[in-house]
Parts: C-alpha cells; sequence; structure tokens
C-alpha cells in the first residue's frame, strides 16, 4: 500500500464566539486595562462557543481527487485552512505528505500594491519554488490565465476574475503534491472554469493530490470519483460522489417545507392553486429517482375559488441546482385545446423519455387562467437522474459541465467525400 497523502484523525476546531484571536495593536493594548475589569466581572459566564468540526477522520491516496460537500457553515472551508495549515485544530492530528497549495477565496496570498508577476514570484517563493523554476513556467502560467497583457499591473487594478485566473494558474503550475481548491471558480467565466476542471484532472493523473469544494454539485460529479459530505462539522458520508451528492441533496430538500399546500413563497393572484406537485412512474407511483430516459408523469392537483374554469393552461420547468431553467413542459404549446376544467382537478403532463443525463434537478411551476398567472412556485419538488441506458449503446457523455445535462437522440455514419464537380 503506497503511502497517504492526506492523513486527518479526529479534527476538532472550536472558535468562541464574540473573542478576538492573533495579534494586538496598540489600540488594542491601551484598552486592555478597561477590558480586564468587565472580564473578571463576566468571569463566571460560559462563553458562546462553536465547534466548526467535531471529529473529522480521512485518508486521501496520492492522486486521488476528493470532492467536500455540504451547506454554508458545515465546515468545509474550516477543515481546508486546517489542511493549508492557515490554522490549527483545537484537537486532532493531520498528516500531510509534500507542498500544499491551496486556493481557499479570491486573491488570497496576493498583495494588491505589486504587480501581477510579482505576486506571481511571491506565491511561487511562498511555496518553496526556486526563481530559476518560476521563470521556466512562468509563459505557461500567463497563457493558462490569459492575463498576460496585465501581468506588468498591480493587482489592485485586477478584476475578481482575473485574480482568481492568475492565483488558480499559479497553484497548479508551480507542481504543488496536494492542490486545495475552494469554491473560487465561481468567479470565472465558463470557458475558464473548464481549463481549471482539464487541469485539476492533469494534475491528479500526474500523481499529485485534489482536494475539490464546491456548490457546483455537477462539477464535483464530473471531476470527484469520491466525496465527502460534511454536515454540522461532521462526516456525514464518505463514499462514491453520486451517492455522497444523493444524500446531500435529499438533506436538503427534506429540510425545506413539504407541504405545497401551505408554501408561502409563491406568485400570483391565487384565485387558483397548486395544492400538490408529484412526479410519478408511467403505473401513478410516486417517485425521487429515475434513470436517464425513463418515462414519468408530473401531476399539479389544483383547487380555484369558484366554479369551472373555461381556460386552464400549466408549464413546468426542469432547472438545475442553480435555478438555470434545462427543459420545459408548456401545455398550452403541446396540448393547445385541453378544454373547460374543473373546480378542482389534476393537470397531468406524460413524459415518454426524461432526457436528462445523470444528476440532481429541481422542478418549478407556473399556473395561468386564461391570460392570468394563479399561482407560480419554484423549487416544488426534486429528482435524481441515475445511469440509464438512453442511447441504446450501455454509454453516456462523461461530463454534464463540458457536454451539457440534455440528451438528444441521434446517430453518425462516415460518407464518402462527394466528387468534385467536372468543370
Amino acid at each position: 500500500m503506497s503511502e497517504l497523502a492526506i492523513r486527518a484523525e479526529g479534527l476538532r476546531k472550536r472558535y468562541r464566539l464574540g473573542q478576538r484571536a492573533g495579534y494586538k495593536t496598540l489600540r488594542d493594548a491601551l484598552a486592555s486595562g478597561a477590558a480586564s475589569m468587565l472580564r473578571r466581572e463576566r468571569s463566571a459566564q460560559v462563553r458562546d462557543e462553536l465547534w466548526a468540526l467535531d471529529g473529522v477522520s480521512f485518508d486521501v491516496e496520492p492522486g486521488q481527487i476528493l470532492g467536500i460537500v455540504g451547506r454554508n457553515g458545515a465546515g468545509k472551508s474550516t477543515l481546508l485552512k486546517i489542511l493549508s495549515r492557515i490554522t490549527d485544530p483545537t484537537e486532532g492530528t493531520v498528516e500531510l505528505r509534500g507542498r500544499v497549495a491551496a486556493l481557499l477565496e479570491v486573491g488570497t496570498g496576493f498583495h494588491p500594491e505589486l504587480t501581477g508577476r510579482e505576486n506571481l514570484y511571491l506565491n511561487g517563493a511562498i511555496l518553496g519554488m526556486r526563481r530559476s523554476e518560476i521563470t521556466r513556467k512562468l509563459d505557461d502560467i500567463l497563457e493558462f490565465s490569459g492575463v498576460a497583457r496585465f501581468v506588468d499591473t498591480p493587482l489592485k487594478f485586477y478584476s475578481s476574475g482575473m485574480a482568481v485566473r492568475l492565483g488558480f494558474a499559479v497553484a497548479a503550475h508551480l507542481e504543488p503534491e496536494i492542490l486545495v481548491v475552494d469554491e473560487v471558480l465561481a468567479v470565472g467565466d465558463v470557458a475558464f472554469q473548464e481549463r481549471c476542471l482539464g487541469k485539476m484532472r492533469e494534475v491528479a493523473g500526474g500523481g499529485r493530490t485534489v482536494l475539490f469544494v464546491s456548490h457546483k454539485l455537477p462539477s464535483v460529479s464530473a471531476l470527484c470519483p469520491e466525496s465527502i459530505w460534511l454536515d454540522h462539522g461532521r462526516i456525514a458520508f464518505s463514499g462514491r460522489t453520486a451517492e455522497a451528492i444523493d444524500r446531500y441533496v435529499r438533506a436538503m430538500r427534506s429540510g425545506e417545507d413539504s407541504s405545497l399546500a401551505d408554501r408561502l413563497d409563491r406568485v400570483g393572484s391565487g384565485r387558483v392553486r397548486v395544492t400538490s406537485f408529484r412526479i410519478e412512474d408511467p403505473a401513478g407511483q410516486p417517485v425521487e429517482d429515475i434513470r436517464a430516459g425513463a418515462a414519468l408523469r408530473l401531476v399539479l392537483e389544483y383547487a380555484s375559488d369558484g366554479g369551472d374554469l373555461d381556460e386552464l393552461k400549466a408549464n413546468i420547468v426542469v432547472s438545475d441546482s442553480g435555478d438555470r431553467g434545462l427543459l420545459s413542459f408548456v401545455s398550452e404549446v403541446a396540448s393547445p385545446d385541453l378544454g373547460r376544467a374543473p373546480a378542482r382537478g389534476r393537470l397531468v403532463c406524460d413524459v415518454p423519455e426524461l432526457p436528462l443525463a445523470p444528476g440532481h434537478y429541481d422542478f418549478r411551476f407556473s399556473l395561468f387562467a386564461g391570460r392570468e398567472l394563479v399561482d407560480k412556485v419554484y423549487r416544488a419538488g426534486s429528482l435524481v437522474v441515475g445511469e440509464g441506458d438512453f442511447f441504446g449503446t450501455d454509454r453516456l457523455p462523461p461530463s454534464t459541465d463540458y457536454f451539457g445535462p440534455v440528451l438528444v437522440h441521434h446517430s453518425w455514419a462516415i460518407e464518402p467525400a462527394a466528387e468534385a464537380a467536372v468543370v
């Protein structure tokens, strides 16, 4: 068995709320006399404590790409700061083999008054690189980051996206044994995010280790074979990324109000209200997960405050975790002549084949009576799509980040080139 790149055992990190830590300024020293009297008065009081991490243990092999997911405040950033030696754990130990390069937030380790070139050399020196080694990689870093034109401009004039591009390029090209990346790629444009994901795969392919934290679950799924789900400072699950994300998303959904009839975060006149939204299989059984390409039914139960409705229309939109619409099911387009609707009833949308790649998706709906918007709710339901034989080849595109989440039936053929026309 090879030596581990990272071994964490029993990590706990405590923060005392309201307490400042670190160095003292002259102002702090002058104020300490007055503060000591107040301190004595409340010495018997128990100070509020927050355990950001509470008994976290895991191992990471060299060359492994490990994802870390969890809600805001789950302890992800604290864990990465401990692994990057920015802060010490209150309890527990960490063993790291090799240099660690960390990109934890925009501009980390950069000085705004220094130029991009000067910051590049400074960060390389912090990582233990020789000047000649940094110079040798300078052109590759600038080409990857796309900021060569501004390399001699002070960093304070860079946009946040430019700073992230330079920071990631430095961290990835200076060949650390362990690369730690927190939620920073969201600042860059889509093309640069793709380059970063490819670079992290390249880094891991060279035997180095990557820890990747992101709220963009498709990116975690595409990049990381295994992931850790952190919840309230503890590891709720560690294993295959698909299962880690599945459990994490289900936990988030269970914390939301499950009774659609009682939801207050809705818009519309309210003359007609959707009382239930269900995702069912063709037999009418509720489902929370299906395979790519499977058939399903989307059911909206509604009730009006009056009699029958002359014209009732609905649309349902499937979106990703960032609320970006991916697919729509619009009754007015697919079935424009539904006829008169009873005061209470069900709108049923049959989908013979769901054309979505594996992932986690949310559903929102809008309900209209004629041209009047009567009810609209975001995140009315969610669905986990798993592996399926959509194309009949037992294959699916490998990355939704690059190829997109929507699947379309198509075929390819090789044909001979047309003969040149005779003049």
